[in-house]
């Protein structure tokens, strides 16, 4: 290995040569996550759940490095020239790959680039799609009763070498699971070497595609004729192939394709932020979840005028949360103006649904009055019931911008004194900073969901065409109402009107 070429060892610069795992975001180990959350510069591949993105700090400098076959976004030469520069300028560099960076990532590669420049770098092992592919695909890699050994190799060697260093005879006769990454392009000539080798044409094989995600393709057939099936449906990378007995396990063992809504394409239309609870329960059930975020939440207009209600607080004998957004807004500025819960006074908390209660009982606090139905009417209605009369008692109502008026105007109507705490604005999310916008117009989906009345007008907004077959799901009748109005048909409305429901609702419309 070449030695350093200057001793910066000692800066305080690092590069972090992680594994993003196979592609499901549960698969990314903690210390991955750990390495994302504290770089300040984060060069990810085209294999990464972009997902986890949304662990980077905000100021965080996001480099996509491409890495496709036969389509590389940054040369690797130019990449390791990137990587040796911004760690030498002090950052923490997170250089995402997927799989694990060592099994044909090219990691050993980089860390020598890094070793030569005299620049820290450490390995961040990831779960290799080696195993994990076949794995959830129902077939176990190793079994007692197949085989005790495992041999990996890669189909796609570097392109400038004159010869293959990959003796396929000896793999042919090698005993046990063979597993084959990155070989797809040229597998009838991989599996013609091993049966040229003297490996049996009726040896079972699989090939996984896109492995461990909602967008998950398993085919099955024999050395002999996997090559021509997978011509005839086009099968493509990015997959991996498994050879030997224990793909006959896959009839028996198959878990991951048997859920509920496994092949299902659904769009999440939630912020950014909040997106995430919902892809995460939808994508548990075996759906394909992209984001395609349709608004984002900004401050008040007038913060001083909502910070003068937060500080006032302890004045009302109700505050009223009716999103979880407004709690987490009201609180972060409550607590920059108190070090103790216990400033806000006797006021009781009224809280519109289980998702809003949720948020504030993470500021250990108790809600006192939860309606049986999710909507602003129901919350009305209990707030009269629970009071009995609202004769000049005070409310803080802590709300969006724009929102309906149907609390403050009947507890208004009804005695009440009612001041409204601005506590941020919903806007329309100009920019497709997912990469949803283009995959609806390429992919399309199966399933669109709309959790807000704001969500559902943001998208009409943007004009996208919508999929012949496309059906609609909404959280509640307050959102069902707004697509009625702009003329769509709701397909699926959950009798619970917050996000386990929307899920249970989605569920159950596929599988009833």
């Amino acid at each position: 290995m070449p030695k350093p070429k200057n001793d910066d060892t000692k800066s305080p610069g690092i590069c972090y040569l992680v594994g993003a795992g196979p592609g499901d975001l549960g698969l990314v180990t903690l210390r991955a996550k750990e390495c994302i959350e504290i770089a300040d510069v984060v060069v990810y591949d085209y294999l990464c759940n972009s997902a986890m993105l949304k662990w980077a700090k905000p100021d965080a400098e996001l480099i996509y490095a491409g890495k496709k076959s036969k389509a590389h976004t940054i040369p690797q030469d130019e990449l390791n020239d990137l990587l040796v520069a911004k760690t030498r300028e002090g950052k923490v560099v997170t250089r995402l790959k997927g799989g694990d960076p060592l099994v044909f990532g090219r990691g050993g590669e980089e860390a020598q680039e890094l070793r030569a420049a005299g620049v820290r770098f450490e390995f961040v092992p990831g779960i290799s799609s080696s195993i994990a592919g076949p794995a959830y695909a129902g077939i176990p890699v190793t079994h007692r009763a197949c085989t005790s050994q495992l041999t990996i190799f890669t189909g796609h060697e570097d392109p400038t070498k004159a010869e293959t260093s990959i003796d396929y005879a000896k793999i042919a006769q090698a005993d046990g699971t063979k597993v084959m990454l990155m070989g797809v392009e040229r597998l009838e000539v991989v599996t013609k070497a091993l049966r040229e080798g003297g490996a049996a044409g009726k040896t079972p094989v699989a090939l996984v595609r896109w492995a461990t995600t909602g967008k998950q393709e398993t085919l099955t057939g024999t050395l002999a004729d996997i090559a021509a099936k997978a011509s005839e449906i086009d099968f493509k990378a990015p997959a991996v192939c498994v050879i030997g007995e224990v793909v006959n396990l896959r009839e028996e063992l198959n878990w991951f394709e048997t859920r509920p809504l496994f092949g299902k394409r659904i769009v999440v239309t939630r912020t950014r932020s909040q997106a995430g609870v919902l892809s995460q329960q939808l994508g548990e059930m075996g759906a394909d979840v992209y984001e395609l975020p349709t608004i984002r939440i900004e401050k008040p207009m007038n913060m001083m005028q909502f910070g003068e209600c937060v500080q006032d607080c302890h004045k009302y004998d109700w505050i009223i949360f009716t999103s979880p957004n407004g709690v987490d807004a009201f609180f972060d500025l409550f607590f920059k103006l108190y070090h103790d819960a216990r400033a806000m006074g006797g006021a009781r908390i009224a809280a519109i649904g289980p998702g809003t209660a949720k948020k504030v009982k993470e500021y250990h606090l108790a809600v006192d009055l939860l309606p049986d139905e999710y909507v602003a009417e129901s919350l009305l209605k209990a707030l009269l019931e629970e009071s009995g009369s609202v004769d000049n008692l005070t409310f803080l109502w802590v709300k969006a911008e724009k929102t309906r008026d149907v609390i403050g105007a009947g507890l208004t109507e009804a005695g009440g004194i009612v001041d409204e705490a601005i506590a941020y604005r919903t806007l329309p999310e100009t920019e497709d900073v997912t990469g949803g916008r283009q995959r609806f117009l390429e992919e399309g989906a199966d399933v669109i969901t709309f959790t807000s009345a704001s969500t559902v007008e943001s998208f009409l907004d943007l004009k996208l065409p919508l999929p012949e077959k496309l059906k609609i799901a909404s959280i509640g009748p307050v959102t069902s109402q707004t697509l009625r109005e702009h003329g769509l048909y709701v397909d699926i409305e959950a009798e619970e009107h917050d996000i386990p429901g929307l899920v249970k609702a989605i569920r159950n419309y596929f599988t009833p």
